[in-house]
C-alpha cells in the first residue's frame, strides 16, 4: 500500500519527472486534439480515442460498482459531455491557444462547486484568482484575432465546468479505484460518442479515408498516451503526494500547447492574446494555491 509522504518533503526526481511528462503529454494532447479534428468530425475523434482507452482500461473495470448514482453522473458528465464539448471545441477553433487556455478554468469552477454542493471552504484568495482567471479569458477573447474563437472559447469554458462537476462528486466516491472509474468512462463516452458521430456527423469515411499518419498518430496519442499513461501517472502522483502539491505544477500545460501552437501550427499570438492567458494561468493558479493551502490546514486540525 502506498502511504503519501510528509507535505513540506522535497518531490523526488521521479515524481518530477513524472509532472513534466504529464505537462508535455496534455499540452501535446490539445495540440493533437486541433490537428486531428482538422480532418475527422469531433465527435468521431472522440469515439476512437475511448475505443483505444476503453482496450487499454477494460482489465479494471469489474464487479462491484457502488454509489452507482455518483457513478453515472461522474462517467456520463466526464466521458461524453466533458470530451463531446472539448473535442467540438477544438473542431471550432482556428487556434490551439485560446481554447486550451480556457480549458484549465475547470480548476477554479472546481472550487466554486466544491462551495456550492458539498459546503466545502471558499477563501478570499480563491475568490480573487476566480476573479483574475475569468477576466484572463475575457481579455483574451477580445483580442481583434481571437474574437474569431469565441464559440469555440465559449465551448471549451463548458467543458471545463463539466469536468469540474465531475472532479467534484468523484471526490465524494473514493471508494471506486481511479483506473476503473476512468475504465468505465471510457465504454460510456465510445458508444455515446458514436452514437453522436452517427447522428450529427457525415463524411466519416471519407474523412478516415483522407487522414494522414499525423491524424492517426493524434489518435492514438490521445487514446494511449494521454487517456492511459498520463492518467497512470498522475493518479500515482496523487496516491504518493496531497492532489494540491501536484495540480499546481499541472497548470503548465497550457504553456506547451501555446508553443506548439505558435510555432508548428501557425497560432497568431499577440500581445493581448498573451496577456489574457497569462492573467488566466496566474488566476488558475492563485485558486490552486488557496485550494492547497485549505485542505494543508483542514489536515492539521
Amino acid at each position: 500500500m502506498i502511504t503519501p509522504d510528509k507535505p513540506r518533503s522535497p518531490l523526488t526526481p521521479v515524481e518530477i519527472a513524472a509532472i513534466v511528462a504529464v505537462v508535455v503529454i496534455w499540452g501535446v494532447n490539445n495540440a493533437a486534439a486541433k490537428y486531428a479534428t482538422e480532418t475527422m468530425p469531433p465527435m468521431m475523434v472522440g469515439a476512437l480515442r475511448f475505443a483505444l482507452a476503453g482496450a487499454c482500461l477494460i482489465p479494471f473495470v469489474r464487479p462491484p460498482f457502488p454509489n452507482w448514482k455518483s457513478l453515472l453522473i461522474i462517467v456520463g458528465l466526464g466521458g461524453p459531455i466533458h470530451y463531446g464539448l472539448i473535442y467540438l471545441a477544438f473542431w471550432l477553433a482556428q487556434d490551439v491557444s485560446p481554447v486550451s487556455v480556457a480549458a484549465q478554468l475547470w480548476v477554479p469552477f472546481t472550487a466554486l462547486f466544491a462551495f456550492l454542493t458539498l459546503g466545502e471552504r471558499l477563501s478570499k484568495a480563491a475568490l480573487a484568482g476566480m476573479a483574475v482567471a475569468f477576466v484572463g479569458v475575457a481579455w483574451m477573447t477580445l483580442d481583434p484575432h481571437a474574437v474569431a474563437d469565441w464559440k469555440a472559447i465559449l465551448v471549451g469554458i463548458g467543458a471545463s465546468a463539466a469536468w469540474a462537476m465531475t472532479t467534484v462528486i468523484a471526490r465524494r466516491t473514493t471508494s471506486i479505484p481511479p483506473l476503473k472509474m476512468q475504465g468505465l468512462l471510457a465504454l460510456v463516452a465510445l458508444p455515446t460518442l458514436a452514437f453522436a458521430s452517427a447522428v450529427f456527423e457525415d463524411g466519416q469515411m471519407e474523412a478516415a479515408r483522407n487522414a494522414d499518419a499525423m491524424v492517426w498518430a493524434c489518435v492514438l496519442w490521445a487514446g494511449l498516451v494521454s487517456s492511459v499513461v498520463a492518467t497512470t501517472l498522475v493518479f500515482w502522483l496523487v496516491q504518493k503526494r496531497e492532489a494540491g502539491r501536484v495540480t499546481p505544477y499541472l497548470l503548465a500545460t497550457p504553456v506547451v500547447s501555446i508553443l506548439i501552437g505558435w510555432g508548428f501550427m501557425g497560432d497568431v499570438l499577440t500581445a493581448q492574446i498573451l496577456v489574457g492567458a497569462a492573467l488566466t494561468m496566474g488566476g488558475v493558479a492563485i485558486v490552486a494555491l488557496a485550494e492547497r493551502g485549505l485542505r494543508a490546514g483542514a489536515a492539521k486540525a
